[in-house]
């Protein structure tokens, strides 16, 4: 016969109500930042910052924070550094195998962090610096920015190839974050100088000229290439082989070296193609001496190896890349080829507009465009195109110069080429007022 008994009757509820404070007391949650500091370096962080999860640099991402711990009030911020010179090597096998290792370092500090703070009570996670990733969701994969976190939390700036700066190691340093319910005795600020150098090596160093003197970011043109081997690079390559009609054809679009760099990613992790910014950026105390005492040397071992290597580089037809390669660098081989990106959503469509936007192409362009999506996503939007720049509101506001009305379903099928858009216009699931070079000068200005 099964005697049954009350739950806190249980020898293991019994066991955890033995060890709970008095009734009424609260747990400490507020942590001695030297304390806390002290932690993270016995766990192996190189530097540490500590930022509130109320702090106004964190409006943008306070949502997915909390999606992550509802009561989340804490972040630590903190970097561990890589070796340079491997980072500096024109054979990206080096550079990848340090960023890999420097990774799981990451990873087990993070993991060490948060079985202390554990130990203690206090609920703690360390969402990944890299992969994996949500892949599978809509829009945005990463679960949490690291880089606006280690910011706000005073380890560094962002340089303008998009990398934070550490004022010792520079951007030699990969990041990593723990989220707390703990709050602090003490938070970081973020540092009151700017320590980029404005050298702009990395706007000479990059293949495929994401990086522009003005501090224009191309990120579409730095996936592309740098990320190729990474999911969308991956997506185009599945797709080209499903598109073959036999090895032969394949082997017509693919080069062996290709196929054999993609089982290596697929084996061993991906390998990012370039990460040229990093290597030659002389930021940061402990990196500086060299650029500062001879810059003529250090161009000709840093930076001009890298520029003078012969390498494909991935551009999608039609892009501000594409010319970048063939005016700056002929001696490398230029592959065109399809991102694999694709919007799922009209939210993700619009939210991309200004990541794909190759201002380039847009030279000419000065025109207001307004979107009307209808059916089962509704939207509407106003895109303007205006002196080599693009901004994206929710709703129609202002004059415009064209105006698109869509199904919002037969939309993302056009984008994703699985439907062709000329039944779709005629069928009026797409209908346009305006001039049609104005839809074609849009379309220009997006070739992924």
């Amino acid at each position: 016969m099964i005697m049954r008994r009350k739950l806190e009757e249980h020898p293991t509820v019994q066991q955890y109500l033995a060890k709970q404070p008095p009734s009424g007391t609260a747990r400490e949650t507020a942590l001695d930042a030297a304390w806390l500091r002290k932690l993270c370096l016995e766990a192996g962080a190189d530097d540490v910052g500590f930022v509130a999860v109320d702090r106004p640099e964190l409006d943008g991402q306070r949502h997915e924070i909390r999606e992550l711990l509802p009561d989340a009030g804490l972040l630590i911020s903190f970097v561990c550094r890589m070796n340079r010179e491997p980072v500096r090597a024109a054979a990206r096998s080096v550079a990848n195998a340090e960023f890999y290792h420097v990774h799981d370092r990451i990873t087990h500090v993070g993991h060490e962090i948060v079985a202390r703070l554990e130990e203690m009570g206090i609920k703690a996670m360390n969402p990944p610096m890299g992969f994996p990733m949500e892949v599978a969701r809509d829009g945005k994969q990463w679960v949490i920015s690291h880089k606006p976190i280690a910011v706000a939390a005073g380890l560094g700036q962002m340089g303008i190839h998009r990398n934070v700066i550490h004022p010792k190691f520079g951007n030699f340093i990969l990041l990593g974050t723990i989220v707390t319910d703990a709050r602090i005795s003490k938070e970081s600020k973020p540092i009151d100088y700017n320590p980029c150098l404005e050298c702009k090596l990395c706007v000479a160093a990059c293949p495929v000229g994401a990086i522009e003197p003005d501090g224009h970011f191309n990120f579409s043109a730095c996936y592309t290439h740098n990320y190729r081997e990474f999911s969308g690079g991956f997506t185009n390559w599945i797709e080209t082989i499903a598109d073959s009609k036999n090895a032969k054809a394949y082997r017509a679009k693919v080069e062996d070296g290709e196929t054999a760099s993609m089982w290596q990613s697929l084996s061993f992790g991906a390998n990012y193609k370039a990460a040229y910014c990093m290597a030659v950026c002389p930021a940061g105390e402990d990196v500086i001496g060299a650029f500062w005492n001879n810059r003529k040397q250090f161009l000709e071992d840093i930076v001009k190896p890298l520029q003078n290597k012969k390498e494909t580089i991935y551009v999608v037809p039609g892009s501000d890349a594409e010319q970048h390669v063939v005016r700056r660098f002929p001696h490398k081989q230029v592959k065109r080829v399809s991102n694999g990106l694709r919007s799922k959503s009209v939210r993700t469509f619009l939210k991309m507009l200004p990541l794909f936007f190759q201002r380039h192409q847009a030279k000419e362009l000065n025109a207001t465009y307004h979107f009307t999506f209808t059916g089962q996503e509704e939207a509407k939007a106003t895109v303007v195109i205006k002196q080599q720049t693009i901004t994206v509101t929710e709703g129609h506001t202002g004059q415009a110069d064209f105006e698109l009305t869509a199904d919002s379903g037969t939309w993302i099928r056009v984008l994703g080429k699985t439907e062709h858009p000329l039944p779709a216009m005629l069928l009026r699931k797409i209908r346009t007022k305006g001039p049609l070079k104005l839809l074609t000068a849009f379309r220009k200005c997006f070739p992924s």
